[in-house]
């Protein structure tokens, strides 16, 4: 019976590479700097980096970019805030614990956007219908995966899943299911 546990984001690359958990699942990114430390199943959903805005926000990400008074907000410690540094290469982006906090201060006004991906950016506007919208899209392409320490045994088991899932259509139907593709 699988144990679940919360850990605080930007801890959770060093936790899983000293062993201190079996498998990470939580719309996870790959990248080639953290599979350096850790190891990742096949992808199994693609998906794009957005600008989350208030519903009246009138401007384009392109003119949030231009706009020096427009202030950018984003989670600490993912591939979301490497986004947003790269995207508003000239702003300082404030990096919240998570996305929570951050769309809580997009809400409140304390900041105008927030650098988030389809997915996650999609629920909290089902969330808070009326309330939020995409200024437009800012990068794309990253590949969501399950995360495992070094050498896991468990890596090879996901990955025969996932292929047998692709195969029959189930991974497909899945993630349909719960959002993650249209």
């Amino acid at each position: 019976m699988p144990e679940f546990k919360g850990a605080a984001w930007d801890g959770i690359f060093p936790a899983m590479q000293a062993g201190e958990f079996d498998m990470l699942a939580d719309g996870v990114t790959f990248t080639e700097e953290r599979a350096k430390i850790v190891d990742f199943s096949t992808p199994y959903v693609e998906v794009n980096q957005y600008l989350l805005v208030r519903a009246d926000e009138t401007r384009t990400v392109e003119q949030m970019k231009a706009d020096a008074q427009a202030r950018i907000g984003t989670q600490i410690g993912t591939t979301n805030e490497i986004a947003a540094k790269a995207y508003f290469t000239d702003k300082e982006i404030q990096s919240f614990e998570d996305f929570g906090a951050a769309v809580l201060a997009l809400k409140s006004s304390d900041i105008d956007g927030v650098v988030i991906d389809n997915i996650a950016g999609l629920g909290f506007m089902k969330e808070n219908e009326g309330v939020f919208k995409f200024a437009g899209q800012i990068a794309a392409g990253e590949k969501l995966a399950f995360v495992f320490p070094p050498k896991s045994t468990l890596k090879d088991a996901v990955n025969a899943a996932l292929a047998a899932m692709t195969a029959d259509g189930t991974l497909e139907q899945l993630n349909k299911k719960w959002g993650l593709t249209p």
